[in-house]
């Protein structure tokens, strides 16, 4: 006789899924009413991401953390090869083709595991002192943060890299490092920021800040605050979001799906949205408190809330008009493959390092 390890589901963060599950619900009911042959590509996405999930969530990773080092660096590798074999569209080099097989891959999208799964590992095996990480630690780890920035930026993909280089030092935040620190990133951050904008930002990025910046909001952003502000208080029949059904606003279904479901469900129904988005974030850093001495748990967990926090907040500020528009996806809403499934990939393995937080519980069918 078999019996599966019920610690298994006891150690199972059914919260976190309980958080998610309407986001993908409201995305795929708003996909549908707008192109329905989009909601069913979506639907696919949403069965490979299930098997995937499965697949993920039995992986030992704690037992193989060895495995770690060799997926942040294939994922470096994939990275490099956009630079030499990589697909361009609009401009921007970000995508590889898989042969034999017509499809493309996005390795600015497949690192993020792998990049919360190293800096995992890294502070795993060398944990910070109770004064906090000093200069020499904080350039080791600053090495495997500033790589994939470098070369996702390069592509260039300055949006994603930035949120990666965020989240990563953001990690260090949370886990602790020197005040003098912190204290001296400020200041060369501020004296270098005209260099920065000067010789580094790329001529398409200035005008985007320019745009952002001037009186007048671009096309993209003017249709998109006339959505929202249609949308009222509750919102609009499926007929009268005309905005959004008759093409007035832009990528509804990707970058904007954010104004497309304001004009739909109204103030109340954004207000739900960013709460369940705040609830999943609030929920992951505090895991980040409840294992102190989990390291794994720690630094993944508050990897995930910052990297869902970023990409949420400046996708909303963009559609509002408080930022520049980068194009970056609302997190497990936007349309799109690569970056559903990247989240589903993240969620899946931070479920793996609280279910099977002890190693023997990977034997979890037991003879009887």
């Amino acid at each position: 006789m078999f019996l599966f390890d019920k610690r298994i589901i006891s150690h199972f963060d059914f919260e976190l899924i309980i958080f998610i599950l309407p986001m993908i619900y409201l995305s795929h009911h708003l996909i549908g009413e707008i192109n329905l042959t989009l909601a069913n590509k979506q639907l696919v996405y949403f069965s490979i991401a299930s098997v995937l999930f499965v697949v993920v969530f039995l992986f030992p990773f704690r037992k193989f953390a060895r495995v770690i080092p060799i997926l942040y660096w294939l994922g470096i590798v994939l990275l490099i090869g956009v630079e030499f074999f990589g697909i361009s569209i609009l401009g921007a080099k970000r995508w590889l083709q898989l042969p034999f097989l017509h499809m493309t891959i996005q390795p600015s999208e497949l690192i993020k595991p792998a990049f919360l799964l190293m800096l995992a590992y890294l502070i795993q095996q060398k944990p910070p002192p109770e004064t906090g990480y000093k200069i020499k630690d904080f350039l080791y780890f600053s090495f495997y943060i500033v790589l994939p920035f470098i070369l996702i930026a390069k592509e260039p993909d300055l949006g994603t890299a930035l949120i990666l280089l965020l989240t990563g030092y953001g990690i260090l935040l949370i886990v602790g490092i020197d005040k003098k620190i912190i204290i001296t990133i400020v200041l060369v951050l501020s004296v270098s920021s005209p260099l920065i904008y000067t010789y580094l930002i790329k001529d398409y990025q200035k005008k985007r800040i320019t745009d952002f910046m001037s009186k007048k909001p671009s096309y993209h952003v003017q249709q998109s605050i006339i959505a929202i502000g249609s949308g009222g208080l509750y919102g609009k029949d499926v007929q009268e979001a005309t905005q959004t059904h008759l093409k007035f606003l832009p990528i509804a279904t990707s970058d904007f799906i954010f104004a497309s479901f304001v004009e739909r469900y109204g103030f109340i129904g954004s207000l739900v949205l960013i709460l369940l988005y705040l609830a999943t974030i609030i929920h992951l850093l505090l895991l980040n408190y409840y294992f102190k001495n989990d390291y794994l748990i720690r630094v993944f967990a508050s990897g995930v809330g910052l990297l869902i926090f970023l990409n949420m907040s400046v996708n909303i500020l963009m559609v509002i008009g408080f930022a520049p528009v980068v194009g970056l996806p609302l997190p497990m809403f936007s349309y799109g493959g690569s970056s559903f499934l990247t989240f589903i990939v993240i969620i899946a393995i931070l479920e793996n390092l609280l279910a099977f937080r002890f190693l023997n519980s990977y034997d979890f069918i037991k003879k009887m």
